[in-house]
């Protein structure tokens, strides 16, 4: 598969806040996670508004989220010190989704993932505090939560920092993003929703810490990794082709070699931005023909694109009309930036 000149990548939107996680829909609307407390929706002219919390009562930090049926979110809060995943209405009311598992608080909750069955998927990285504790390849405290007809319980434990989680077009596997021990991990998808079989189906080297994970229709996964900015591509015969990076080498060794010294700490995440790119931990596929695949980025303000060589799959949200945010009746509260 060809590889994509950073010369190719454009970006739309400006002034968005922390937007690392990106959705679309058939309507060509974006949504983009919004570190003040929200998400922030993007039309295909350009408008930006934001859609934040009125009533949370603490400072909601937005990191991965997913779309409701009804336009609504389900949000994971990455706060510093508590977690949980909250649904965050179109008339900007918050409530909590789920706060604890197991009878235990949540601690700063990654991701948020809705299955073609309706099913919540969520990633907590790690149960240290603080979270950068758990940038360490021995470190494996990371699990993955279902959410379902049957109430929430751990569905995977002992992770080496959950990232994101994706179940398979074919319902049967839910893909999971180890981003410190540096795999991509499969599990079956067992009748009552329990997780087992657990394999690693891909491994990364020097430089590269995923993030990110989807699908494209004809069986194909991305991930994104940050650090490098790379977007790998990987065939159904487990073949990895690096379809995209953007990084600074020499920045990236103290890099690598701070996390080989269990020494990588919050501020090496924080400020190594690419020629063109911003420390990039989403993808999702959108445009008429999904074949525009959109970069969530850590350190961004916009978000970037670029042609994709192949379709995306759907997600469930595909048919959501993102407009409906934009009509003059509709009480949406934020504001351009």
């Amino acid at each position: 598969m060809k590889a994509i000149d950073l010369k190719e990548i454009d970006f739309i939107g400006a002034g968005l806040q922390r937007p690392e996680c990106v959705q679309t829909c058939r309507s060509g609307h974006l949504f983009a996670s919004n570190w003040q407390g929200g998400i922030s929706i993007l039309s295909p002219d350009g408008e930006i508004k934001n859609l934040l919390a009125l009533n949370a009562g603490f400072d909601l930090k937005p990191n991965g989220f997913c779309l409701m049926d009804d336009g609504s979110f389900l949000i994971a809060h990455l706060g510093d010190e508590d977690g949980g995943v909250f649904h965050l209405h179109k008339d900007g009311t918050l409530e909590p989704f789920l706060t604890e598992v197991d009878g235990i608080p949540l601690p700063p909750t990654n991701y948020v993932h809705r299955d073609q069955k309706g099913r919540i998927w969520i990633t907590v990285s790690t149960r240290l505090q603080p979270r950068a504790l758990g940038y360490r390849a021995d470190v494996s405290d990371g699990f993955i939560i279902l959410a379902d007809l049957n109430g929430a319980r751990i569905a995977a434990d002992n992770l080496g920092y959950t990232n994101e989680c994706l179940v398979t077009l074919d319902g049967a596997s839910l893909l999971a993003v180890e981003t410190f021990a540096r795999r991509l991990s499969q599990f079956t998808i067992e009748m009552d929703g329990s997780l087992s079989d657990k394999k690693t189906i891909a491994e990364f080297g020097g430089g590269t810490f995923p993030d990110g994970v989807i699908q494209d229709r004809e069986g194909g996964i991305w991930v994104t990794g940050i650090l490098s900015n790379r977007v790998i591509h990987i065939d159904t015969d487990g073949q990895q082709t690096i379809i995209l990076e953007d990084y600074d080498p020499a920045e990236l060794a103290i890099r690598e070699q701070a996390f080989q010294d269990a020494n990588l700490g919050r501020s090496h995440l924080d400020t190594l931005p690419g020629a063109r790119l911003r420390n990039i931990t989403s993808l999702a596929f959108g445009g008429p023909d999904l074949k525009t695949a959109y970069l969530g980025c850590l350190l961004g303000d916009s978000i970037a694109s670029f042609p994709s060589p192949v379709a995306g799959n759907p997600p469930v949200h595909w048919e959501l009309d993102g407009s409906l945010y934009f009509n003059a009746d509709n009480q949406i509260n934020g504001a351009n930036p």
